[in-house]
């Protein structure tokens, strides 16, 4: 019995490694785009010393598991085509297409969901399916202590491009692989990599920091304890639902039931929906809950059909009824306020909405030139055009006080904002699978602090390429779009067009570090959203016109397309007596007067300047003697800038020494 034994046991340890599981990292799935033209790197574990043999189109390649268990083949270059089943041992690997893949990256811009967008290409979205573009979304994490091998685990799969599928992917991305499809006509894979708030810092690697910001990488040293980690994230969890809790307790809607249709409001003060003093206490934004009610007159015609009730944006989060009846809540300042009503809710005659604001910090308000509305038909999901059949909501709100309360304490970590976490966990894991490009899209959150954004960004392009170890991997940078950040702080101040000089906008100042980046980098372009952009609202809603910028770029980067035209770039520059001039690379749009121009003298100080258009280039009355520097659009929000290419691009910001 004991040598049968033994037989049996060296007998499986024969078997053992023919049959070892080989795996593959979590990019390779059913579905998938792999990069046509060029070679195709496939790569995963097994036991060490165990080959690997990897087939895809007639194609095979074998390799050697090393000492650790790593492999990794090259598969030679191919044309376009699919679908193709690619095989990795006894692995399949179905539905494989061959095309184009794109890679974006960056904070919320890259985010902003085909849902949101929605409104403004309805037409365009509705109805369109393509089972050449794939779709596929890296789930979010972070990683303080390294670089990680794989990305995290997902069920979701290379999605093709139906509505239901884009519904909630980057709006960017999905216009960007329409949009080369029907420039090219092969599959693309939009592969989106994104993280809503997250600073340029937490997407470039240790070493690169390390040589220029040495306390960057330190800073993220001290949240490699992960029992610290999870306690201080529990103790948030743990606070906020305190917090919540006894708000509720305090809050007399809540006990008197301030939604309820037949509640009596008659007592309740009336307030103008923007002076904002009704929210606030001595002069301060009050932090708790506060309560709104509108009655809004429905006639026979509208009385029970289905509608949608459009509130813009509201600072902070809410949770808004009607006639009683929840239709919708958000948790914080930025997603639009779009509740469905459903039919039988409205009744004819007299009906109540009811807001409950509630903030753990600034002043609750109403954010301006946003739609306040209900509307009816079967245009009602539309922004573009507004809806034809509306009934406008009143800019005089019922108010009555919630529960004012303490600040909430936190004790929230935020891994995702510190230094090198991201690159560490979600960009790392994806070199390097091949691709015809990049997509950065990322800046809000370093407006605050744009001195080192030039020299991160610099560290940013030049270490992607050299972790995928192609040195000119196009790389495309999307430029800040205008917008005027004091309406979303909670302390909003009137909004009025920028007309006076100002010091050196931090938004400026991004903008021309991604104008500085794209210039120096060889086979690096900007696509500039300057004029896309909403003065009260970060996230604005013209993703289409983005995605067709930056394929632009990529006319010019990947397929080599010289001919085509990017945004106005200053070839010369020279001052002629009383006038400045700046000559640019292509012609410009005719206008006899230019905004957003400003010059500066020796003292340095800029001064709002008068300018036109001539052929190429634009002729500026200098305002001061002996000017030394020229800038344009240089402001958080330049909403007068009309300065455009004769292809309808517009001259971007920028800075010149004279």
């Amino acid at each position: 019995m004991y040598k049968k034994t033994l037989l049996c046991l060296a007998a499986l340890l024969c078997y053992l490694p023919l049959n070892a599981k080989v795996t593959l990292p979590q990019i390779f799935q059913d579905g998938m785009v792999l990069q046509r033209g060029k070679t195709i790197p496939v790569w995963g574990k097994a036991d060490a010393g165990e080959t690997v043999t990897v087939s895809l189109n007639k194609k095979k390649v074998t390799a050697t598991a090393d000492s650790k268990g790593r492999w990794r083949v090259d598969l030679p270059a191919m044309k376009a085509g699919g679908p193709l089943t690619m095989t990795v041992n006894d692995i399949e690997v179905k539905d494989v297409m061959l095309g184009d893949v794109w890679l974006l990256s960056g904070q919320s811009n890259i985010d902003v969901t085909v849902e949101r967008v929605y409104p403004w290409y309805t037409k365009d979205i509705d109805g369109y399916e393509n089972p050449k573009i794939r779709l596929f979304r890296v789930q979010n994490n972070t990683d303080t202590h390294g670089v990680r091998d794989d990305i995290r685990p997902t069920n979701i799969n290379w999605k093709p491009v139906t509505k239901q599928n884009a519904w909630a992917f980057s709006a960017v991305g999905y216009f960007l692989g329409r949009r080369q499809f029907e420039k090219t006509g092969v599959a693309q894979g939009i592969i989106v990599n994104s993280w809503g708030g997250t600073p340029i810092e937490a997407w470039v690697s240790a070493d690169s920091l390390g040589k220029d910001f040495p306390m960057m990488v330190e800073k993220t040293r001290l949240f490699q304890n992960d029992e610290y980690v999870r306690s201080q994230s529990r103790a948030n969890m743990l606070m906020n639902q305190q917090w919540n809790q006894l708000l509720d307790e305090k809050d007399p809607g809540k006990k008197q039931d301030f939604t309820a249709f037949d509640y009596d409001d008659s007592q309740w003060r009336k307030v103008e929906q923007y002076s904002m003093e009704w929210a606030k206490n001595g002069g301060r934004g009050i932090v708790g809950s506060i309560w709104l009610r509108q009655h809004v007159t429905v006639d026979k015609a509208h009385a029970g059909k289905p509608a949608r009730l459009l509130l813009g944006t509201l600072f902070d989060s809410d949770v808004t009824y009607v006639n009683g009846k929840q239709v919708g809540t958000t948790g914080y300042q930025y997603p639009p306020r779009r509740y469905d009503l459903p039919e039988g809710l409205l009744r004819e005659g007299d009906n109540v909405i009811t807001i409950r604001f509630i903030n753990k910090y600034g002043t609750a308000h109403f954010i301006p030139e946003k739609p306040y509305l209900i509307a009816f038909g079967d245009d009602r999901q539309s922004l573009n055009p507004l809806p034809k059949d509306v009934i406008p909501l009143s800019t005089t709100w019922l108010h009555h006080a919630g529960a004012e309360m303490p600040s909430c304490p936190s004790a929230d970590v935020s891994l995702q904002n510190l230094p090198t976490t991201l690159y560490n966990a979600v960009l790392y894991p994806l070199a390097p699978y091949a691709l015809s490009g990049m997509v950065w899209y990322q800046g809000e959150s370093n407006t605050g602090n744009p001195r080192s954004y030039e020299r991160c960004l610099t560290m940013l392009v030049t270490g992607w390429r050299q972790l995928w170890q192609q040195p000119e991997l196009p790389f495309t940078i999307v430029q800040l779009a205008n917008h005027d950040g004091r309406q979303q702080t909670g302390n909003p101040s009137p909004i009025t067009p920028q007309t006076s000089p100002v010091p050196n906008s931090g938004w400026a100042q991004v903008r021309e570090a991604q104008r500085s980046v794209a210039k120096k980098l060889h086979n690096v372009e900007l696509a500039s959203a300057i004029d896309l952009g909403e003065t009260v609202d970060i996230h604005p809603l013209r993703k289409r016109e983005v995605a067709e910028r930056i394929g632009l770029c990529f006319d010019r980067t990947v397929y080599k397309n010289n001919k085509v035209k990017l945004m106005p770039e200053i070839v010369s520059s020279r001052v002629e007596g009383s006038n400045i001039i700046l000559t640019f690379d292509q012609p410009l749009r005719p206008c006899a007067e230019l905004h957003e121009f400003e010059v500066a003298g020796k003292d340095g100080r800029f001064q709002n300047a008068t300018a036109r258009t001539e052929g190429n280039s634009v002729v500026i009355s200098s305002p001061v003697d002996a000017p030394q520097r020229v800038r344009h659009a240089w402001k958080d929000n330049p909403i007068r800038l009309n300065a455009y290419a004769a292809t309808g691009l517009p001259v971007g910001p920028f800075e010149q020494k004279l």
